[in-house]
């Protein structure tokens, strides 16, 4: 009797144990124990940085396991094709700018757009003053860097928008040349080379800057791609996806300390260069080109107006023969309107 009366006192202890570690779960713990994560895999299209913040930051934060998502985060950088990766069922998730996309889409990959962050281009052409150079007409006669592959797109067409005669010279994603003078007009990311140039010790004032969102040539940069089979087969993973990617963008903008001790951890774990102060200024340029709608939200949609724009330019430039239907390329994961 003693024996079923202590085993009884142990069966209530253990039972109460039980309950006090399920009222006392984090909100994530408690929808985690519920249910089973869906593995899940994403790379970005460039090298841990800032640019790519809210990924890391929702991945950091458990954002992705709140939406059901069990995450891998390849390193993206110049050996990893975030296309390729995506064709090769190595990854399901990647992100591009819409240029690219277009472009990729055209040549037969059938891949999706389900989420569009980046509502502006960050493309700018920036020059010295004291090389003559205050407004477009300016630009006539002198050198400007351009980066080759697609990248070259937007300086190309707004060269010839304007009718500009121009030596143009092939730029690296380095800004030394135009620092050293062997260029007059470097082409640059509000987010990433201008800042490296400002280092340098060039005032804003002293510099002439020509952002191609003013001159009817924004490009939307960094959206959310996928397989359209992927889409068709999960629509509920994909757009859990987004979801979760859109809250770790407004975390990272409300909480800009913490997101960026987050994105160094990623830098470091690269064997990269980290640079605190770049990486602040990188983050609140992607605020301003993601946060454009003049809400206190992410927009996330991706306007048929932009996309014909881009598409239109793509054509001109004869680096596609036709536009893509635009239902065919777009699958709103953000809302049902």
């Amino acid at each position: 009797m003693v024996f079923k009366s202590n085993q009884k006192v142990f069966l209530s202890i253990v039972a109460y144990l039980f309950f006090i570690r399920f009222i006392l779960l984090s909100p994530v713990e408690a929808q985690n124990s519920s249910k089973n994560l869906e593995k899940s895999s994403f790379v970005a299209q460039w090298v841990p940085q800032a640019q790519f913040a809210g990924y890391y930051v929702a991945y950091e934060k458990g954002f992705y396991r709140d939406y059901g998502i069990e995450l891998d985060i390849a390193t993206g950088g110049p050996q990893c094709s975030p296309c390729d990766f995506l064709k090769q069922g190595k990854v399901d998730f990647i992100n591009l700018s819409l240029n690219t996309a277009i472009q990729a889409h055209a040549k037969g990959l059938e891949l999706v757009n389900i989420a569009q962050i980046m509502q502006k281009s960050a493309f700018m052409l920036v020059a010295k003053k004291s090389s003559g150079i205050k407004k477009i007409e300016d630009i006539n006669n002198k050198k400007v860097g351009v980066w080759t592959g697609i990248s070259q797109m937007q300086a190309l067409s707004f060269i010839e928008k304007y009718n500009l005669k121009v030596t143009i010279v092939p730029q690296t994603y380095s800004v030394n040349l135009f620092l050293r003078g062997g260029i007059d007009v470097a082409s640059a990311m509000w987010y990433n080379e201008y800042h490296t140039i400002l280092n340098s010790g060039y005032d804003p004032e002293e510099l002439t800057t020509f952002f191609f969102s003013e001159y009817g040539l924004s490009f939307p940069e960094d959206g959310i791609y996928t397989v359209k089979e992927t889409f068709l087969s999960n629509p509920r993973l994909c757009c859990s996806f987004v979801m979760a990617t859109i809250k770790g963008w407004e975390y990272a903008f409300a909480h800009q300390d913490e997101a960026l001790d987050i994105v160094l951890k990623y830098i470091k774990a690269a064997n990269m260069p980290a640079n605190r102060v770049h990486q602040k200024w990188m983050l609140g340029r992607m605020e301003d080109l993601i946060m454009t709608s003049g809400q206190n939200k992410i927009s996330g949609k991706l306007s048929p107006g932009d996309y014909l724009r881009v598409g239109e330019e793509l054509k001109k430039a004869k680096m596609i023969s036709a536009i893509p239907e635009f239902n065919n390329f777009y699958k709103n994961c953000v809302s049902n309107d």
